[in-house]
């Protein structure tokens, strides 16, 4: 047998080789494993942080609603509402404690329209209009106001008028119905002339405005003794005998003391607002209120024109030499119909009434 011996110089070469491909499998590798790194098995993923959006405060709405659209009707919609409807007084709350506790609101006001409303109506000495009385007393002292009932008969029918007083210093008389007339004798159809109406803007709207005042007028900032008078037995003239204004004559013949002016507010919450200068009422007074309402911008509804001349409440305090004004819209074409109702009163309306006296009382007297 024979034996093979390999080249001297072969070994030297196949060691270098090894070396070299040693060298660029430890390159190759490093090289990998920078271009693909490999994740780790325990991975914490931490959120990205972003900014939250700054949120404006909220902010209640504007105390004034548009002045060129009524408002949405009232919840309910029965013509003759009764006093088991679910009655509006805790929204009335509410929305007092939400409006300024110095700035007169028709908000808060319309829901004293409908408050009213919800009695269903509210003739002189029936049960619904004795309650309006009691809710009327109930309000005024809630919001700081002596007050006093003043009693009358008439025709063996009980009236009440329902005084709230405070301030001190010359007498000013602010002055509204609460009654609501026992026939609907303008409606247009004759099967509902013998209907009661419901008082919507003929009653609860004055009523509506003397409450939003008895809230918001404070005292240290009147100079007068403001009286805010109900009167009972104003809306049941030329029916059975009697004539406009009982309630009203019974306290003006009454007093005994004399009034510096007396301002009664009549139908003053027509959607369609026209408020002219009424011509029984005392010129230099009511010319000073409709300065206020120009003043504020409320010249287009509290209009600067004399028109109509009626009979009102402010006619037995003017037959005593007491200067007086009727706040009234007799351009409402609703007077003493079924069609009275709550969804043609406006919030705005009130508010233009009720913050021109507020002004006039505070700022101008």
């Amino acid at each position: 047998m024979s034996k093979n011996s390999l080249p001297s110089w072969l070994p030297p070469v196949l060691i270098l080789a090894g070396v070299v491909l040693l060298i660029a499998g430890i390159v190759s590798f490093f090289t990998s494993s920078y271009d693909n790194p490999t994740p780790t098995d325990i991975s914490v993923q931490t959120p990205a942080v972003t900014s939250s959006p700054t949120i404006p405060p909220t902010s209640l709405p504007p105390t004034t609603i548009s002045l060129n659209s009524p408002p949405p009707p009232p919840a309910f919609v029965s013509p003759l509402p009764t006093a088991t409807t679910a009655s509006p007084t805790l929204t009335a709350t509410i929305s007092s404690a939400l409006a300024s506790a110095s700035a007169f609101d028709g908000n808060t006001a319309y829901q004293h329209v409908l408050a009213q409303v919800a009695l269903g109506p509210r003739p002189t000495g029936t049960e619904a209009g004795w309650a309006t009385g009691d809710t009327i007393i109930a309000e005024l002292e809630k919001a700081g106001w002596s007050t006093e009932a003043q009693e009358f008969l008439f025709k063996g029918v009980k009236g009440r008028n329902i005084i709230g007083t405070k301030g001190r210093g010359p007498i000013i008389i602010l002055g509204a119905h609460y009654d609501t007339r026992p026939a609907a004798d303008h409606d247009p159809d004759p099967a509902k002339q013998g209907e009661w109406i419901e008082g919507a803007n003929d009653g609860a709207s004055g009523v509506a405005v003397l409450l939003e005042l008895a809230r918001v007028l404070e005292a240290d900032k009147l100079k007068n003794e403001v009286w805010l008078a109900f009167f009972d037995a104003e809306d049941r003239g030329r029916l059975d005998g009697w004539p406009f204004s009982v309630g009203a004559r019974h306290l003006a013949e009454s007093l005994t003391v004399t009034p510096q002016g007396v301002i009664v507010v009549d139908m003053i919450g027509d959607a369609n607002q026209n408020i002219f200068l009424e011509q029984n009422s005392t010129p230099a007074l009511r010319e000073k209120v409709w300065a206020v309402a120009a003043e504020l911008g409320y010249e287009a509804y509290i209009i600067p024109e004399l028109k109509h001349t009626i009979i009102d409440d402010h006619i037995p305090f003017l037959e005593r030499g007491i200067p007086a004004v009727d706040i009234i819209d007799f351009d409402y074409p609703y007077w003493h119909t079924t069609a009275d109702t709550a969804d043609k009163v406006a919030p705005d309306s009130l508010e233009r009434v009720g913050r021109t006296l507020e002004v006039w009382l505070e700022e101008k007297q």
